[in-house]
């Protein structure tokens, strides 16, 4: 049996780039470099902390797009499966109505990361609430919610490529390691 192979989470990225991060990790400053830069993991714990913290980014940004119905951490989310986050649309007829019922999932690696890479899945989450397809528009509204969106999302797909390499979490519940 052949062993799973790792995913490439700077996939698309110029490869001189992608280079650079392997560098980093293997002389062993890439920790360095994010904990400077990101030093503590964010305070939402729990799915109700997150919910809260969702529905206020979307009261900020987004008060026309419909209601959330739930908002959680899904530890059947795997980053090794591309999945960061989910968002989901469910309409059903109830009496002469149309009802639909709109939810959030978000890793459960989330849990312990800092506070921007927290906000930057939120924003791509509720992005999709307006915009289904990764186009254009979608990475308008990404940008006009977190200007430094693609920033983030870069800084993030390291992290996941440093964690796959080590193993090594860091970030933890109580702030960095």
């Amino acid at each position: 049996m052949r062993p799973k192979p790792s995913p490439n989470y700077l996939a698309g990225y110029p490869a001189a780039l992608t280079e650079q991060v392997r560098l980093l990790i293997e002389q062993g400053t890439l920790a360095d470099i994010l904990l400077q830069k990101y030093p503590a993991a964010h305070t939402v714990r729990n799915d109700r902390a997150l919910y809260d913290y969702v529905l206020a980014s979307k009261d900020r940004y987004m008060r026309n797009a419909g209601p959330l119905s739930r908002v959680a951490f899904d530890s059947t989310l795997h980053v090794e499966r591309r999945a960061l986050g989910m968002h989901t649309s469910t309409s059903r007829v109830q009496g002469i109505k149309l009802k639909t019922r709109r939810e959030i999932r978000v890793a459960a690696v989330f849990r312990e990361m800092p506070p921007e890479f927290l906000c930057m899945i939120v924003v791509h989450e509720l992005a999709h609430l307006k915009e289904r397809e990764h186009n254009k528009a979608f990475y308008q509204l990404c940008l006009h919610m977190e200007p430094d969106y693609h920033q983030l999302e870069f800084d993030l797909r390291t992290y996941l490529t440093y964690l796959d390499a080590t193993g090594k979490p860091l970030w933890q519940a109580t702030g960095a390691l």
